[in-house]
């Protein structure tokens, strides 16, 4: 099979100057087409370079359509609006959609799902080996131990992070819940302050830190009678989520439409 020929959606940020790193470090792919927002200043500008790499030709545009032409999947790391307006057309050209934004609502979600019927797309909320595999143990602790174990999720990440709690944190939160068989919309305690009253009891509760330059860690704690079980991941750098986004986009290359996670990707669906 030939190379597999990726569009790198908000090329000019940080995630994505990672991603063309990646792609630049992984046999098999090939960058096609660098997505910057309209109006950036960083348009024209060669996504080698931007990303601390000898200049490759591809210039940050803002036509998404024109660089699908010549185009088999998007690394879509971008803010729900632009992932939202990218989905159509990603579905529209047949591209793997592979979106690790993060933020993004119920009806985004299923704006998102609306297009799996004709589209191959890979979301997660987290992109590392690691975290998919601490969310399969978390969810197999979760059904172990019963509801004198309360649950906790802490997760830290730089100053610059604009949502809350992250993506990951939320994946975690939604593994636990379902170890238990519960929802976690209705089982979520966020953003405790002044008098909150007793723990309610089977909720999952979660805390996010910000600041300085973290690129991401997370903790799940089981705290019962008298002993608790913490389960951690300490990202050390954003190039982990790139490569994992690289290896969801190669995996999903030729697969038949659906809604995919990286859970699939990693074989760990049925765990």
């Amino acid at each position: 099979m030939s190379d597999m020929r990726l569009i790198v959606a908000g090329a000019g940020g940080r995630m994505g100057r990672a991603l063309t790193r990646a792609i630049s470090e992984t046999q098999g792919a090939v960058l096609a087409g660098a997505l910057e927002a309209p109006g950036s200043e960083l348009l024209g500008k060669d996504a080698g370079v931007l990303a601390g790499l000898p200049a490759n030709g591809v210039k940050l545009s803002a036509d998404l359509w024109a660089m699908t032409a010549e185009a088999d999947g998007i690394l879509d790391f971008t803010v729900p609006g632009a992932t939202i307006a990218n989905v159509a057309i990603a579905a529209e050209r047949g591209l793997v959609h592979v979106i690790g934004t993060t933020g993004l609502s119920a009806s985004d979600d299923a704006v998102i799902k609306s297009v799996t019927n004709r589209a191959v797309v890979v979301k997660s909320g987290n992109m590392s080996l690691g975290v998919n595999l601490l969310a399969a143990v978390v969810k197999r602790v979760a059904k172990a131990l019963d509801q004198n174990f309360d649950i906790e999720i802490v997760e830290t990440h730089h100053r610059m992070k604009v949502d809350a709690p992250s993506g990951t944190a939320l994946m975690l939160g939604e593994a636990a819940a379902q170890g238990r068989g519960i929802a976690l919309d209705t089982h979520s305690a966020r953003g405790r302050d002044g008098i909150t009253g007793a723990r309610r009891s089977g909720d999952i509760g979660f805390a996010s830190l910000r600041g300085g330059t973290a690129a991401g860690d997370h903790s799940v704690s089981f705290l019962g009678p008298f002993e608790r079980l913490t389960l951690s991941h300490h990202a050390e750098d954003r190039m982990l989520f790139a490569h994992g986004a690289l290896k969801a986009a190669l995996w999903a290359h030729g697969k038949k439409p659906g809604l995919y996670s990286m859970a699939d990707v990693l074989g760990l669906a049925d765990i």
